[in-house]
């Protein structure tokens, strides 16, 4: 099925004879651009939009993974603090920084004569949770083409694909922008983003491999998995000492694990409960 799905792929986006990928170095736009680059070649472009919610860490694998898949590549700073919706940290907030980041890329299409932006969202994330972004993607209309929701194409279809055109993405674990570690509602300050950063970059260097710090005002709530669990609490004490050393007043360890869109819930719950 994979094999179907990476031709109809493809070809789709060969007919549109080139284009630009919004690229963050994760699994999705990894593969994307790798197949981007395998049908247009010099007319595939990798852009990576820098901005205070996109860790360092990131940053750097997205450099290093473009060079790796050898398609050109260009880092556009832009900060979506700037926009007033995004950093009152409304419900819909992933709209409104989904929607500048579009047209920054869309922007910088037209100007360099590439014909679409390639996006990466998956048939997985377009259901169930909050995902207010891509009601922006479906706004942009024919400049903006998600192949893996036109040919409904899983996260687990993406890591198979990947396993093919480039193994050492597929394994890479799912990551969100930092924006999405604090609850809605609560304001999105560059100090807020550091903090967070800084501690993820602490538990990473620990070993842990699939985990999120949510910020509750100061307090850091940790989510990691299952499997990690048991050394999350064998570290707790080395874990909580350099958090507070962060500027955390609390840190916690959510006994559900990680989850993705854990700052849905309350919100999801509300709503279940006013179905009749």
């Amino acid at each position: 099925m994979a094999t179907e799905k990476i031709e109809l792929i493809k070809e789709a986006i060969k007919a549109r004879e080139s284009a630009v990928v919004a690229f963050s170095g994760g699994v999705d736009s990894t593969t994307l651009a790798a197949l981007a680059f395998e049908v247009l070649g010099e007319k595939a472009f990798a852009v990576t939009v820098d901005s205070p919610l996109f860790p360092r860490k990131q940053l750097e694998t997205a450099v290093q993974t473009a060079c790796e898949i050898g398609i050109q590549h260009r880092i556009l700073p832009f900060s979506q603090l700037s926009l007033p919706y995004f950093s009152a940290n409304a419900l819909n907030r992933c709209y409104f920084c989904k929607k500048a980041l579009l047209e920054t890329l869309v922007d910088f299409a037209e100007k360099a004569e590439y014909n679409v932006v390639l996006e990466g969202t998956n048939s997985s994330e377009i259901y169930g949770e909050n995902r207010p972004g891509y009601r922006a993607v479906q706004e942009a209309g024919e400049k903006v083409f998600s192949p893996f929701v036109e040919f409904d194409v899983t996260k687990e279809e993406i890591r198979e694909i990947a396993s093919e055109l480039f193994p050492s993405a597929a394994s890479r674990p799912s990551a969100a922008c930092l924006a999405t570690r604090i609850p809605y509602g609560q304001p999105i300050t560059v100090e807020a983003l550091q903090k967070i950063e800084n501690a993820e970059d602490f538990l990473f260097s620990l070993g842990f491999t699939q985990f999120r710090v949510r910020m509750h005002e100061n307090l850091a709530r940790i989510e990691v998995i299952e499997r990690e669990m048991e050394d999350a609490l064998r570290k707790k004490e080395k874990i909580s000492r350099h958090l507070k050393s962060l500027g955390f007043d609390y840190v916690t360890l959510d006994l559900e694990g990680f989850r993705s869109g854990s700052m849905d819930e309350p919100y999801i719950g509300e709503n279940e409960m006013k179905k009749p």
